[in-house]
């Protein structure tokens, strides 16, 4: 009887194990720590980076937008609603200036008591002519005085009754017929001139230079006339100066628009006002012939 040969590898080989059972095996241990993992690269490069500086939100995301994005990045002034409204402001005030002072014209030149009053109290006239200097000078040289609320406003107020009082004396002086006739004619320039500097895209702002040269030029000019009078130079003193308050009242305007190389900024709203009542109120003076 022969014997196979037993193979050498299976001898060895372990059992096979039993067949798994779901039954039998318990579920593990719930962990309540979770497991962590290594940040990857570009983090950890990110984390470790020292900042040398302030960075913002865009700097980090360009792409999301913050909610603290202010809308316009230029001035203030630039903003249509911001200028309407300066605009509209600085116009109701000379408004309501210029319809008192004109009253007060209007009172002091028909009313024949008023007007001999008024031309027997010259002291009257000094103490307005210098209580409308000191105030003039403080709003225009006193940023402080001239943007704090409602102070302002109070110095422009005691402005314009200090200067109808002065220029109601002067228009009581002269004829009523020419008061009411120099009264329309500065009404019908200035609205001219305020109409066209705020359509028109010619810059005058940038000729304050020469305005101020041309000033100084009519001073040295009615100084003269004192002593070389005549009705021509009075007549061409009167001319002149209202031509140039006429070009003052025109780049004034423009500044106050705020279209141009020079503008005002919108907290300016009593300069603006004052700069364009003075301009209108010379107007009338020089057309009146008033030196």
């Amino acid at each position: 009887m022969s014997k196979e040969p037993q193979d050498p590898t299976a001898s060895d080989m372990p059992p096979p194990p039993p067949p798994y059972s779901y039954q039998e095996q318990q579920p593990p241990a719930y962990s309540s720590a979770p497991s962590t993992y290594p940040p990857p690269k570009s983090e950890s490069a990110s984390i470790c980076q020292p900042v040398t500086g302030y960075q913002s939100f865009r700097d980090i995301c360009p792409e999301c937008q913050s909610d603290t994005t202010p809308l316009t990045t230029s001035s203030s002034f630039d903003d249509d609603t911001v200028r309407r409204g300066f605009v509209r402001k600085v116009f109701s005030i000379l408004t309501l200036q210029l319809l008192f002072t004109f009253s007060v014209v209007c009172v002091f030149t028909f009313s024949t008591v008023v007007k001999e009053a008024v031309i027997n109290n010259l002291w009257a006239y000094i103490s307005s002519f210098i209580i409308f200097a000191v105030v003039a000078i403080a709003l225009s040289f006193c940023k402080s005085f001239r943007r704090r609320h409602p102070w302002n406003l109070v110095g422009l107020v005691v402005i314009t009754l200090s200067l109808s009082y002065m220029v109601g004396t002067i228009a009581s002086y002269h004829n009523t017929t020419a008061v009411l006739i120099t009264m329309a004619g500065t009404l019908i320039i200035s609205l001219a001139i305020i109409a066209f500097s705020m359509q028109t895209r010619f810059d005058f702002t940038i000729f304050s230079g020469a305005l101020l040269i041309l000033a100084m030029d009519l001073i040295m000019f009615g100084f003269i006339c004192t002593f070389y009078y005549s009705y021509i130079t009075d007549v061409a003193y009167g001319c002149l100066g209202a031509l140039l308050y006429s070009l003052f009242l025109m780049l004034d305007c423009q500044l106050m628009v705020g279209l141009f190389s020079f503008r005002l900024d919108p907290e300016e709203y009593v300069t603006a006002a004052l700069t364009l009542y003075l301009d209108i109120i010379l107007i009338f003076l020089y057309l009146l012939g008033w030196r």
